[in-house]
């Protein structure tokens, strides 16, 4: 927690090891500072020292709340079983929501330091799954931001509760912000490419696949905006078509480990803004569920994930 406080921690799985995603888990169930310890978790693996920890921190007097998502395909059964082992040791439980699932990749802690409290968050591109951490590529941002923190704590307190949350400034929220920020970020490219200025966009997603979005990215093209796409899967997006898709070239990337980060790079004339996701550009993610996109404001971590 002293190292998160000082500053914004990567990870990047699984070239580095997800043993301090497990550990932030196990250290607050026994640390007395801890008073509550929130997390949702979309595929559970079967054998988790992640929700063994949340287990064990009622068991030493903290808060603990897990939202479980039953309508994650080929872990609904896995899911429900933890959702009642965890009910079952005290842990407050929720499930999934009608007609919306809940995708987004955030834990919480919150610590009481010198009288105050203080929130700790990890947000990431990939589940909270020991198993598939060791084979998928991705993403993990450890922060205290105040920024982020208070915002995720937002989400999931609208997942508990279900109350409207406050107008979110930092995260993208689907839902709620996602799909209306995102048309504004390509935009915003379009409108400075028509300047004459310098515009660009580094996309890497799983899918795409959304009508609206790969509208949006034509559009962009032809205003001049330079877009290079890293597209694992699903691509419904033409590129290298004169007069519509010129500027925008498309990579895929199949090799030992599966792509799964998320990553969002826009030049924004100069000063240059990064988010990492959950959210893939298909109609069900930008509509369908909640998901999270949130901003890397290190500008070393931004280096590390441009390189």
């Amino acid at each position: 927690f002293k190292a998160i406080w000082e500053g914004d921690q990567l990870i990047h799985l699984p070239y580095q090891s997800f043993e301090p995603v497990i550990q932030v888990f196990e250290k607050a169930a026994v640390d007395p500072l801890v008073t509550h310890i929130k997390v949702i978790q979309y595929r559970v693996a079967k054998s988790s020292r992640i929700l063994e920890a949340l287990m064990e921190a009622v068991q030493h007097g903290k808060h603990v709340s897990a939202f479980v998502e039953i309508k994650a395909r080929f872990d609904e059964a896995t899911n429900l079983e933890w959702g009642e082992r965890l009910e079952k040791a005290g842990v407050r439980v929720h499930y999934s929501l009608p007609g919306v699932k809940v995708h987004s990749k955030l834990a919480l802690v919150r610590r009481v330091e010198d009288g105050q409290p203080r929130l700790y968050a990890y947000l990431g591109t990939g589940n909270f799954h020991e198993e598939t951490a060791k084979i998928y590529s991705d993403f993990g941002v450890f922060t205290a931001d105040p920024r982020l923190t208070n915002e995720a704590s937002n989400v999931l307190a609208h997942l508990e509760n279900m109350p409207p949350p406050v107008p979110f400034q930092h995260l993208l929220v689907g839902q709620f912000n996602l799909r209306e920020k995102l048309y504004q970020l390509i935009g915003n490219e379009a409108a400075i490419a028509k300047k004459g200025k310098k515009a660009e966009m580094i996309l890497k997603i799983n899918s795409l696949e959304d009508k609206e979005i790969i509208a949006k990215l034509y559009e962009a093209s032809k205003a001049g905006v330079k877009i290079r796409l890293i597209v694992r899967g699903i691509c419904c997006l033409v590129p290298g078509i004169k007069g519509l898709s010129e500027n925008i070239e498309i990579v895929s990337i199949v090799d030992r480990y599966l792509e799964h980060a998320r990553v969002f790079v826009f030049h924004n004339g100069g000063k240059e803004l990064t988010y990492l996701s959950s959210a893939d550009w298909m109609e069900r993610n930008l509509s369908y569920r909640i998901e999270t996109i949130f901003p890397v404001y290190d500008q070393s971590i931004q280096r590390d994930i441009r390189d």
